[in-house]
This record gives structure tokens, sequence and C-alpha cells, in this order.
């Protein structure tokens, strides 16, 4: 899940309340005098493989078994799903539902003021044509937390029939606004508060969403570790980069292709069985799982075309050229 917008500036007065708490909520437009294009994170994992990887990403297995680990692995799990935005356009719900699509994240809402513009469509046309659906929000580091979630909350309905609702929780690196180091303390402690006030408005645990280098800078160590995690891996199987982090989602690829929705789409699954997902799913909504078409949606991708795409695993070059 990515963002191509920029954040505004109008946030100043209430982040000069919270100044002395925050970093991440400073003000004066977000720009971070020590931030750098190499410098998004001021922490970093324990684990570096400097010859293959950023000073901060690891893997987790050895260079010799990374073969054995390819995101095509995603095929071993039954149940698959999707997360769209605007940027999917107009979706037929049916099609999307025909296709075996058996769950879907929608984005509602980024920063403290945007909202996606097909999220209410999305939202109503989702649920009505069978799909269990959540809604996420991406977090923009300069609005203090209260703002964030109250954006979200705002904009995204209670709904007992609604999957848990998702963090996305990712460096913003081509915002014009809002660039800024992100501090290992500051940020979980800032996590931790839109996650609570989430938990309390809609009566379930949130789920992190996580890029790989936000994970490894950030949430390493079992950081957050009560909440479920929606871990992006577009190369490896999760093992590869989350180690043994339990994770609840894994967005594997970001070109799939269903039917019922004209661009390129995010696709996931879930981690477990059909019977695991029948009874997660009733734990968290009350629905009944509809019955699963794997082979429809296995990941038919050769190896040469599994490329990690956050950006920080990206030549410097190609960052720089980043649309995102």
């Amino acid at each position: 899940m990515r963002s191509l917008s920029t954040f505004p500036r109008s946030f100043c007065s209430a982040s000069l309340i919270l100044g002395a708490v925050s970093l991440l909520s400073a003000c004066g437009g977000g720009l971070d005098p020590s931030y750098s294009r190499g410098h998004k994170f001021a922490t970093s994992a324990p684990l570096t493989n400097t010859k293959k990887d950023p000073s901060f990403l690891a893997y987790a297995v050895p260079e010799t078994e990374l073969h054995k680990f390819p995101a095509t692995r995603s095929a071993e799990f039954p149940v698959h799903g999707i997360d769209v935005s605007k940027y999917q356009g107009d979706i037929d719900w049916g099609q999307v539902k025909d296709s075996g699509v058996a769950f879907a994240f929608i984005k509602a809402t980024e920063g403290g003021d945007r909202t996606d513009s097909k999220f209410q469509y999305n939202w109503a046309a989702a649920k009505a044509a069978g799909v269990p659906r959540g809604a996420y929000h991406f977090v923009y580091w300069c609005r203090p937390p209260h703002e964030e979630i109250g954006n979200f909350i705002a904009n995204v309905p209670v709904d007992s029939e609604a999957l848990p609702p998702v963090l996305d929780v990712e460096a913003t690196p081509e915002s014009k606004s809002c660039k800024r180091t992100l501090y290992r303390d500051e940020a979980l402690r800032d996590m931790r508060a839109m996650l609570e006030q989430m938990e309390r408005h809609y009566g379930k645990r949130p789920i992190i969403y996580s890029s790989v280098d936000f994970y490894q800078a950030i949430l390493h160590s079992d950081a957050l570790s009560e909440y479920p995690i929606w871990v992006r891996s577009t190369k490896y199987h999760p093992q590869v980069r989350y180690g043994d982090r339990r994770w609840t989602f894994w967005q594997y690829r970001s070109d799939g292709r269903i039917a019922g929705i004209g661009n390129a789409v995010d696709q996931n699954t879930f981690n477990g069985s059909q019977n695991d997902w029948q009874r997660w799913l009733a734990s968290q909504t009350g629905l009944s799982a509809a019955p699963v078409q794997a082979a429809r949606h296995l990941d038919d991708r050769g190896s040469k075309q599994l490329i990690e795409e956050d950006p920080a695993m990206l030549p410097a070059a190609d960052q720089t050229n980043s649309p995102r």
C-alpha cells in the first residue's frame, strides 16, 4: 500500500501543543533537518547484511537458502484476498466475489484530513457483494495520533461485520511536506496511541500493516507483538524478512490481475487453512466464510519477476525516480 499524495501544513497549531512530547508530530511543514534520502530511520534491527542490503536490512535465513523462500510460496495458502484504493478505479465487486476473492482491505483515510475518494463506494459495494472487508488508515508522521485516528473514525462507520481496522505504517520519503527521520521510541509510542484509539472505538484489536524496511527499523524484536501484523514481501516468503514473527496476512504481490478490477491490484493471503479462516472470520465478524477457490489465485510469476519494491531495497537511481 503506497500513497502518491503530499501532506498539507494545516496541522501546525495542534502540533505545537504536543511538540514537547512527540518529535514525529513536530511543526514547520514536516521537514526534518536531520532527514536525508538514506536516513529515513534513526534506529535499525540488530541483524545486518551490508553485502546485499542497506545497512539495517537483513535476511533471517542464510543466503544459500533464499531460493527456497520465493514469494510464489503464497500458493501454499488457500485463502486469498486483495487491498484496494482509488487507484484501482471503478471496481465490479460482483465479479471480484465470483473470482474467489475471500476478503478485501479498503483504503479509507490518510493523515489527519485526507480521505480516499472511492472508499464510501467500495465499502458499501464490497459488503453488498458478500466480500468480507475492512478499512485501513495510512499514517503520515506529521500529525498527532488523535488527529490521524480522528480522521479515520470520522469516515469509517462501526460495523460488527467488518474486518478489524488496519494501521498502515511506512516511511513517507516521497512526501514533499512530511519528510521525517523516524525514531523508534517515538514511532512506537504514537503507534500505540493510534492502535488503542482504534480498538476503543471499533471494539476490535487493530491489525498493523508494515513494509519490510519499517519492520526491521521500528517493529523488530517483537515490538507491539500483541497486535496482529499484515506484512509486505513481494520477493520472498515472510520468513526471510520478518523471521519468526507470526503474521496474519501477507501482501505477496502488487501487480495482480483480478476479474472486476481494470488496474493492477495488491494480492494477499491469510496465514492458515480454510478451517482457520472460517474460525478467524467468525470470531471477528460473525460471518461464515464462502468456499475457497484457491486455484484462481495461484502466483504465476517467474523468479525474475520477484522484485522487492520497498524503496530502501532498490538501487539509488531507482529510488530517485520512484513515483510513489
